[in-house]
């Protein structure tokens, strides 16, 4: 069928070789070119797959970091949803739960802290006269294990001379309260004055 198409155009036997080799670049390019260019695209292909599985991993990896990450965040949400009881009246119980008597407490006024002001700190300092070790240790344990948001932020303890397994100890303690969002109406009104 191409001889007699040829034979129409009336071309000399140099134009016909070239017309032959232009014939057998193109059918070269269709038995090789679509091969190799369907090669290439499935390629592309499979490193897009393969970046979108790591992507999947890298998530799926995350998620029990998240998981962590929101556990801790609830039990400080929890710990601080269980408010700190007045510090003086706090420690005088917990003082005489292990048979120790407080000299004195001195309350110190709120602080709000925090770079949003979310949480205020409430301070004590009691002093401990004539204490023996075992009993402020357990003092200390029960401090720590009440479930509040209470933190020891001063401890100076010094040695009575005159008698044996016996301390005075000046305690600071300190209490954080969250303070509570205002309502969003309550937000919207201040900000539209």
């Amino acid at each position: 069928m191409a001889r007699p198409l040829l034979d129409r155009l009336n071309l000399n036997p140099r134009e016909r070789r070239l017309v032959g080799i232009l014939g057998i670049i193109l059918l070269v390019l269709v038995v090789v070119g679509i091969p190799v260019f369907v090669q290439s695209t499935i390629m592309g292909r499979r490193s897009d797959v393969a970046d979108a599985r790591a992507a999947l991993d890298a998530v799926q990896a995350a998620r029990g970091q998240l998981r962590d990450r929101q556990a801790k965040k609830d039990a400080i949400t929890s710990r601080y949803a269980n408010k700190a009881p007045p510090l003086a009246g706090f420690l005088e119980q917990q003082a005489r739960a292990q048979k120790i008597d407080l000299s004195d407490s001195v309350d110190r006024p709120e602080v709000p802290i925090g770079t949003a002001k979310k949480y205020t700190e409430r301070n004590t300092v009691v002093h401990l006269k004539k204490a023996g070790m075992l009993a402020v240790a357990k003092f200390l344990e029960s401090i720590e294990k009440s479930g509040h948001p209470i933190l020891v932020s001063r401890l100076q303890i010094r040695k009575r001379v005159s008698e044996p397994d016996s301390y005075d100890v000046e305690l600071g303690v300190s209490a954080y309260d969250r303070n509570a969002a205002p309502p969003k109406k309550e937000k919207e009104k201040e900000e539209k004055p």
